[in-house]
């Protein structure tokens, strides 16, 4: 499978009198405000695009996949639970994408689909410029090991993090992202559970990349986390951003850390995607506005 090149620019699909689709693809996605912010960014270039919900079951996938070859379909954002399992379906793999077997972006080239990961720059921006911190030489703890979680890990372990503290609750599935990503040199695999965790304290920065809290969810209202085991001088950051203030985030609050939610990581990476599905410089101060207005209202109507 060859390395993805760069899409084509907006400007060879300015001919076409139909309106232009994408979507995102999850299940469920009650919770997506991706739609939300990525409409506004077309409207805002005056574009005749529709962002879409494409609420997709497991046994659904392929179709969906198939469907997004057509002339009128720039591509697709990919969530959970499929960001692995699309890979195969696709005709090329960007750097990232091969490195961490995860897709959260797919453009549609001509009928050819491109699978990227703007997961890796997004969350990297937002650590970086949202929350202020440079993991070089931090010791790490990285809660879950699935597609998000293999996204930051690759980011982490590129930025230069001195150790990276994997934990899942199935170990299996931790080690095996350690060993996709060859970086067992820096990286171990431990139970997330608080027995385990409180032998490894002493983290700079936790990155929680697990559902718990997150509305909609079978963990909803639960902290992957007690404040016991989260120091103060750590930046928590929860890439959860529904609800803005998580379990996971009042825990660190309670322990005197510093905190950062999961929407300027969305906003991020569904920019990084709108680059790579138009070749216009995403309008991100009309994005956050969108994608902040949307959130609010999902919030006032009980989630």
């Amino acid at each position: 499978m060859r390395t993805a090149n760069q899409p084509p620019s907006w400007s060879s699909l300015d001919n076409t009198l139909t309106t232009l689709t994408v979507g995102i693809i999850g299940y469920p996605l009650g919770h997506s405000i991706s739609p939300a912010f990525q409409q506004a960014a077309f409207d805002h270039y005056g574009m005749d695009a529709r962002y879409l919900v494409w609420e997709t079951p497991a046994d659904g996938l392929a179709q969906r996949i198939q469907s997004l070859r057509g002339p009128n379909v720039l591509g697709a954002n990919v969530t959970v639970p499929h960001k692995e399992a699309v890979r195969s379906r696709l005709d090329t793999l960007s750097e990232a994408t091969q490195r961490t077997g995860a897709v959260n972006t797919i453009v549609n080239r001509n009928g050819l689909l491109e699978g990227h990961n703007t997961d890796v720059p997004g969350f990297l921006r937002a650590l970086k410029e949202d929350g202020g911190f440079d993991p070089k030489g931090k010791r790490v703890l990285l809660l879950g090991a699935g597609g998000a979680a293999r996204a930051v890990a690759y980011a982490l372990s590129g930025a230069g993090v001195a150790s990276l503290t994997i934990a899942n609750r199935t170990v299996e599935r931790a080690q095996r992202l350690i060993q996709v990503l060859n970086i067992g040199a820096i990286a171990k695999a431990v139970p997330m559970n608080r027995d385990a965790l409180a032998t490894e304290k002493g983290w700079d920065l936790i990155v929680n990349t697990t559902t718990l809290g997150m509305w909609h969810s079978p963990g909803e209202g639960e902290s992957p986390l007690p404040a016991g085991l989260i120091l103060s001088h750590a930046l928590v950051y929860d890439l959860v951003y529904n609800p803005p203030e998580t379990p996971l985030l009042r825990e660190a609050r309670r322990a005197g850390a510093r905190t950062l939610g999961g929407l300027p990581m969305l906003v991020y990476q569904g920019a990084a995607a709108f680059q790579l599905w138009t070749g216009k410089e995403a309008p991100l101060s009309v994005m956050f506005e969108a994608a902040q207005k949307a959130l609010g209202q999902m919030g006032s109507s009980g989630h």
